[in-house]
């Protein structure tokens, strides 16, 4: 059967049937009167429009005009199977070439980060929303030209391939080799010191920020001298046993509370936020006559959150171990690198000067002037010794280290009024001094040294306005 192509003027004909055919649709679904617009088009000319049948008239003339920009670009949309297949074949493979040298460069990025820094801040890479948005695009677009090739079929009769797909496919190959440029940038940047740095500062400040609330409601502070010493030696306590090994992750204190009223008795704490118990071990105890029933002891249990590893979320003090980590490894004489060790000095002078100011709940939690729960937590005093007695050690005869460390701690006593934690500071200041006249070799480091010594007591002698910059700055 010969074939031949439409004429020109045919293919007018058509078209102004199809322009035709399209207002008299149009018309239909939306003109009230005035179809053959003898006058300039009203609203009043229109009918109330129906949100499903304008929907559907607007897909269709959508379609109309794809179909037609289609036909009017064969090179792009008219591709064979074969070449459909090619094309989708190479664009699979190519797709999963990528997601191998994407594994290998967060490997590679893994190892460097362990090795240089310290391996507890693996958990923060293996968790970063970017590798696994862009692994996540790769898969997918292999995953995506999979399916389009099972739909390609060849043949004369019953040829048929998806143009807008296979076109899609070409798209979304583009858009990956965009999110692998992106990716190598932030790669090279999240193996920076200083942006692992400050990304574990902002996740322990953030904690901060939830678990000390800059106002306490109806809770006495740490710092507060009222809390006489109940007799809890003359009760009989019961243990309750760790129902695995590891690390406390959380404690749900709400449920201890509760369970503590529902008994009327005494929930005390054997151990705190991060630490590491051993299976059968105490992780609390309550005060009855008797061993607790085991619905009892599942209750208090379940209330801990026992895991393999630490996490910050109700464990500020591990974000503060994270980056004392990366300032001891650089200051070890293998590496030796005294500004990565300034810049995690600076990062803990920020998280301490943003609990300063905060009040910190009591040991003892009360309901109805009844005590309840006896907590174990941190205090500022214990967090000022994380974050710094063991850089202290490691910076022994390090004058720069220790004069930044002199400057944080003035830093952190501005934003605080507390007396126990400005005589925390002081006493923290002489240890550094008694290391520095120890350790320091040069006069003219001493010197140094001792210049921002006076101006520390000066300006412990002096008592801030108040525990907030914003305050300071109004008065």
């Amino acid at each position: 059967m010969k074939k031949s192509a439409l004429s020109p003027e045919l293919l007018d004909k058509m078209d102004a049937y199809w322009r035709a055919a399209n207002y008299l649709s149009v018309g239909q679904l939306y003109l009230r009167n005035n179809p053959l617009l003898r006058e300039p088009l009203e609203p009043a000319h229109l009918r109330a429009l129906h949100g499903n049948v304008a929907l559907f008239s607007h897909g269709q003339f959508g379609t109309a005009l794809a179909a037609r920009w289609m036909a009017g670009w064969p090179r792009v949309f008219g591709v064979g199977a074969a070449g459909a297949r090619g094309m989708l074949s190479t664009i699979a493979g190519s797709m999963m070439t990528v997601v191998g040298v994407t594994f290998s460069m967060t490997l590679v990025t893994l190892a460097l980060a362990s090795s240089q820094y310290t391996s507890r801040i693996l958990r923060n890479f293996m968790r970063d929303r970017v590798t696994q948005v862009v692994l996540g695009i790769f898969a997918g677009i292999f995953t995506y030209c999979l399916i389009v090739l099972r739909t390609i079929r060849g043949g004369d009769e019953s040829a048929f391939v998806p143009s807008i797909a296979v076109t899609f496919s070409v798209v979304m190959s583009i858009g990956g080799i965009g999110a692998l440029i992106f990716f190598i940038h932030h790669i090279a940047s999240s193996i920076q010191a200083s942006n692992i740095i400050a990304s574990v500062a902002a996740e322990t400040m953030t904690a901060i920020d939830r678990l000390f609330p800059e106002h306490l409601e109806h809770e006495p502070e740490d710092d507060e001298e009222d809390q006489a010493a109940f007799p809890l030696t003359e009760r009989k306590w019961q243990a309750v046993p760790s129902p695995r090994s590891g690390y406390i992750q959380g404690v749900d204190n709400g449920a201890l509370l509760r369970l503590a009223r529902e008994l009327g008795t005494i929930v005390q704490m054997r151990h705190g936020v991060g630490d590491f118990v051993v299976h059968q071990g105490a992780i609390a105890s309550l005060a009855m006559e008797s061993p607790p029933e085991a619905t009892v002891t599942a209750a208090v249990q379940s209330a801990y959150n026992i895991d393999r590893h630490r996490t910050v979320a109700q464990d500020a003090a591990f974000g503060v171990r994270q980056i004392v980590d990366m300032a001891l490894r650089a200051l070890s004489p293998g590496i030796n690198d005294s500004t990565t060790a300034i810049m995690c000095v600076d990062y803990l002078t920020a998280i301490l000067a943003r609990l300063a100011s905060r009040p910190i709940p009591s040991s003892r939690r009360f309901e109805d002037h009844e005590l309840r729960v006896i907590a174990i937590g941190p205090s500022f005093a214990s967090l000022l010794g994380e974050s710094f007695d063991q850089i202290r050690g490691s910076a022994a005869g390090n004058t720069a280290i220790l004069l930044r460390m002199l400057g944080a701690l003035q830093t952190i006593a501005g934003f605080t009024t507390r007396s126990k934690r400005r005589l925390a500071l002081r006493e923290y200041v002489e240890c550094i001094a008694e290391l520095a006249a120890r350790t320091v070799a040069s006069p003219r480091d001493r010197a140094q040294i001792e210049n921002r010594l006076k101006l520390l007591h000066e300006a412990f002698d002096r008592e801030p306005v108040s525990s907030t910059p914003e305050a300071r700055t109004t008065s």
